[in-house]
């Protein structure tokens, strides 16, 4: 009997181990398909997005010929709105002096001061304070706003002085404006839709007269010109230091491109022409869009679930506020699909917008060894656990992709603009680029150098140069106030609608607000 039992329970084992080995062969296999399926997932949306170089020109050309259609006013439909800027004169590179500035920037805004030493030399002196603005203001008039942020600019002042910028009577405030792409302030129903007024008109130029009677009720003793879009402070910036400026892009969470336009080439021009015979325009180029964008469906889905679809297609390929997220879509569908983080999809990688771009250059640009960074943010962000290193390279290898992309059609664009103004076989043209991603995402950096380099080639990629912002964020309010110096004696009432409109400045951002006039 006892024999018996030993046979039975040496058959149970035996049997138990066979079921082990099957059932852990039935694992390895169904993992193996899982893992084949994330890599097809990953080769498909690398397809997707591929940027060779013709490709590029293609994106490069329509902007051209929407960027011409837009300037001629002639009915063409095209995706951009273009705005232009009555910016005149840009800095000659001599202005001299301390001057304070205003970045408007929708839920806080910026105050800096700074001394610019002309003939080309550094800024010296400069100084900034972010000032939330409170909520209550959020929906306030343009008055109760600009009482605020002139009681905190005498407050600035005091403690940052100048004995002449102080004592000079109608000293120049540079005011930018710009609204970071944020959902939250997207649907915060802002009082103030900075993206909806253009300067030369009533709304623009009541916003500079109301910020000027608040100037001068609480005691501070400068002027607002006009308030313009930051990109068009960024190309002031950088024409002080470089008269072959033409061009400037923000890649920050929104974007925006401005660019010097000879002033006959706009036919929607109503005015007198601007000193210097050129213009600044404020291409909008976030609503550009066009078959040739490599579109794939997490592109798609992305727009359909925004809160403007339809709008804004190519700020959603390039801009800080959308990369994070596509990658959150891409990862989402692998971990439903193939199971890359386990059985159970982690609940915070449902969460729309989750990952911000800052997280995702932290894992693209992990060079430990296994990507263990990469695995902290997946923890840190996502609560996902006990990754493998295969695992986080796929993590990483979709950030590239993202990123790579997105760096080269901003890339092309930067050549559109070069193209439209003939200047890219015969001319040297330096860019200036302002914006976390350009400035402290380095592979996106170097992507979107790599592109301008391989669509010109050896012959003429030395005829394109882009070149970080001087001074950082904000100082294009700086170097705007010192260049209209010399107007401040020339200034037209800016209640008055029959007013020249070279006195006025026109412009609006990047907030993809689609009760947002146009």
């Amino acid at each position: 009997m006892r024999k018996e039992v030993v046979v039975a329970a040496a058959l149970t084992a035996t049997a138990t181990v066979v079921v082990a080995a099957a059932l852990l062969r039935q694992w390895k296999r169904k993992k193996q398909r899982q893992w084949r399926e994330t890599q097809k997932i990953l080769r498909k949306f690398a397809r997707d997005c591929a940027t060779p170089v013709p490709k590029l020109w293609l994106v490069s050309n329509a902007l051209v010929s929407d960027i011409k259609a837009c300037l001629a006013s002639s009915g063409t439909i095209t995706t951009l709105n273009m705005l232009v800027s009555y910016v005149a004169p840009l800095p000659s590179g001599d202005e001299e002096g301390f001057y304070y500035g205003v970045n408007l920037r929708g839920t806080n805004f910026l105050i800096l001061c700074a001394r610019l030493g002309g003939k080309n030399k550094p800024i010296s002196d400069l100084y900034r304070e972010e000032i939330p603005i409170p909520s209550n203001l959020m929906a306030a008039t343009s008055k109760e706003l600009f009482d605020f942020v002139a009681v905190e600019l005498g407050k600035f002042i005091s403690e940052h002085p100048d004995g002449q910028a102080d004592s000079a009577e109608g000293n120049k405030l540079g005011c930018i404006v710009s609204c970071p792409v944020d959902q939250a302030v997207a649907s915060h129903g802002t009082a103030i839709k900075w993206k909806s007024f253009s300067a030369d008109s009533k709304v623009g130029k009541k916003l500079v007269s109301d910020f000027n009677q608040a100037l001068e009720e609480h005691g501070v003793n400068l002027r607002v010109y006009a308030l313009v879009d930051d990109t068009v402070g960024n190309l002031a910036g950088g024409r002080y230091y470089n008269k072959e400026s033409v061009a400037a892009v923000t890649l920050a969470m929104g974007t925006d491109a401005a660019y010097v336009e000879p002033a006959d080439a706009a036919l929607q021009w109503h005015g007198p022409s601007p000193k210097l015979g050129e213009m600044v325009i404020s291409t909008q180029w976030g609503d550009f869009s066009s078959p040739h964008l490599p579109i794939t469906i997490f592109d798609t889905c992305l727009d359909a679930e925004s809160s403007n679809p339809g709008r804004r297609r190519f700020e959603k390929l390039i801009s800080g506020m959308y990369l994070g997220e596509i990658v959150r879509r891409v990862l989402l569908k692998m971990a439903q699909e193939t199971a890359l983080f386990g059985d159970h999809v982690p609940s915070k990688l449902m969460t729309p917008y989750q990952l911000s771009s800052p997280d995702m250059a932290a894992m693209h640009q992990d060079a430990s060894d296994d990507h263990e960074i990469v695995g902290e943010k997946l923890t840190k962000v996502f609560g996902i656990t006990s990754t493998s290193p295969r695992v986080r390279e796929v993590v990483s290898e979709v950030c590239d992709i993202i990123a790579e992309r997105g760096a080269r059609l901003a890339g092309a664009g930067i050549l559109g603009i070069i193209k439209k103004l003939g200047r890219i076989e015969n001319k040297k043209s330096v860019v200036t680029v302002e914006g976390g991603l350009y400035e402290h995402y380095r592979v996106f950096r170097n992507y979107l150098n790599s592109s301008v380099w391989e669509m010109l080639g050896n012959d003429l990629s030395d005829n394109v140069v882009i070149e970080h912002s001087h001074g950082g964020s904000g100082t294009g309010a700086l170097f705007l106030a010192a260049s209209q110096m010399d107007m401040q004696n020339d200034e037209p009432d800016p209640d008055n609608d029959n007013d020249d409109p070279d006195s006025d400045n026109n412009d609006h951002d990047h907030d993809p607000d689609p009760d947002a006039d146009t």
